[in-house]
């Protein structure tokens, strides 16, 4: 039992050692159903293909939360071969809360709780949450691995910059609502309606279904669009330097030669 336990980890876990071969078709055999799902729930809300293939959905909805399932108490049993995981119980549970595990869960998770569910907008909501299958893939892209690597290094600054331009929202909003106010009382009714438009006037995105009429008004419009293309091009900055940061510290500074000899410095 211990063996199988060891060899359906090493499958699971890893891609290296003897069961590499087995572990790259089960990793991609996983992918491939991820990918459906989020092809399936996107397909599902036509209303054409919802009603001509309503069967079909169903039967690979179940399948896949079986797949799932299945896949969640395996990972689950075989976890302690992982040292932070070892404990045959506390090691259990810190599985259990860790992000992916959560991930797994949650992809799961509304299908066996909607069965219970009486009441239909929380069915509704619930299925919402299975596009978290989608976010697995992040555990077998190195892509993924990279922006999160990269957001973790920088989360200090992005939190930073994230909480400087939710100050400046407020304080452009409480601006705007006390000039435009007395003017369009049903537009700018008040600041935490009013930071609709501050956040599309920051974004520059401009939908026009709110906006300024008094000179007041238009130039604080103009000031705040322009500040917030400098606010926002902060986190720009910042994971750029971090993708920088890290693609140099992964592949190394290169290796210098002697001119004379050739052998390395």
């Amino acid at each position: 039992m211990l063996t199988l336990r060891k060899n359906l980890y090493r499958i699971l876990e890893t891609s290296t050692g003897k069961r590499r071969g087995i572990s790259l078709i089960f990793n991609s055999v996983l992918l491939s159903i991820i990918t459906l799902n989020a092809l399936a729930i996107v397909l599902h809300t036509v209303p054409d293909y919802n009603r001509r293939y309503e069967r079909l959905f169903y039967d690979f909805e179940l399948f896949s939360v079986g797949f799932f399932t299945i896949e969640y108490l395996v990972r689950l049993w075989v976890c302690v071969e992982n040292e932070r995981y070892h404990h045959w119980f506390w090691g259990r549970l810190r599985y259990i809360v860790s992000t992916r595990a959560i991930i797994d869960l949650l992809a799961i998770f509304p299908f066996y709780f909607t069965l219970f569910a009486t009441d239909l907008a929380v069915v509704r909501i619930l299925r919402l949450f299975r596009i978290f299958r989608l976010f697995r893939i992040s555990k077998y892209s190195h892509a993924f691995r990279v922006i999160a690597a990269v957001i973790n290094d920088k989360k200090e600054e992005l939190i930073l910059v994230l909480t400087f331009v939710v100050f400046m929202l407020i304080i452009v909003s409480s601006v705007m609502y006390y000039v435009e106010h007395p003017i369009q009382p049903d537009k700018f009714s008040s600041i935490p309606a009013t930071m609709w438009w501050g956040a599309s006037a920051m974004t520059t995105v401009g939908y026009g279904d709110v906006y300024p009429v008094s000179p007041l008004g238009q130039l604080i419009g103009g000031l705040s669009a322009m500040m917030g293309i400098m606010l926002f091009a902060l986190p720009t900055s910042i994971l750029v330097s971090g993708f920088s940061e890290h693609m140099r510290t992964r592949k190394g500074s290169p290796r210098q030669r002697c001119p004379h000899c050739g052998a390395e410095i």
